[in-house]
């Protein structure tokens, strides 16, 4: 069955500072490190995955043709990155169709998020939430996913903030999903973390 105006967006636009730039095209379990959100992304039932570049967009594009290959695959640019994550949502925003009807929303940097959770939270925005997200014991989890009925709203953020203002707006409103999985929270910010990620599990 056709997705029917599910998306996902990736966010891999930012300068990674903390990590001393790179991140997204370093080496993890065999592959650059932005590819494996990406077919997170691309492994939920959605029409399409856009990757939103920024910092580092020429090393980022290579990294993606070279490894990922799927027709739904497709990269914009945000020329605005350095003014946060924000930017980076409202140029992902803006490239979706005009029959996009919800996305879900994957950080580059975190190469463990389970697909069915991404396809759980649409769920729930087609069903009628303005926007679902998950709340782990472990700290912010993702994806997110929102329903069209908020794009203005996500075309309005600034700065760093992400959609958590948008979260906070919205309340009750919001669909919320417990989960412990781990990739729901798996974040790389520091080479450290790269470590800590660990090998591949068998």
């Amino acid at each position: 069955m056709r997705p029917d105006g599910r998306h996902a967006l990736v966010l891999a636009a930012g300068a990674a500072s903390r990590f001393g730039g790179g991140k997204l095209v370093v080496d993890w379990r065999g592959a650059p490190l932005v590819t494996w959100a990406v077919r997170a992304a691309l492994a939920a039932q959605v029409d399409q995955a856009t990757v939103v570049l920024g910092a580092e967009a020429d090393q980022v594009q290579r990294a993606l043709t070279q490894v990922v290959v799927d027709d739904r695959l497709r990269l914009v640019e945000a020329l605005d990155w350095d003014q946060g994550q924000s930017a980076s949502l409202r140029a992902g925003v803006r490239a979706l169709p005009a029959d996009a009807r919800a996305v879900a929303v994957f950080l580059g940097d975190m190469p463990s998020v389970d697909p069915a959770m991404a396809d759980r939270l649409l769920d729930a925005v087609l069903a009628g939430a303005p926007a679902a997200r998950l709340r782990s014991p472990r700290g912010p989890a993702h994806p997110a996913a929102f329903s069209a009925e908020v794009f203005p709203d996500l075309l309005a953020l600034t700065g760093d903030q992400g959609a958590r203002s948008l979260f906070d707006r919205l309340g009750a409103a919001v669909a919320v999903f417990e989960t412990d999985h781990p990739g729901a929270t798996l974040d790389i910010d520091t080479p450290g973390d790269l470590v800590l990620a660990g090998p591949l599990s068998s």
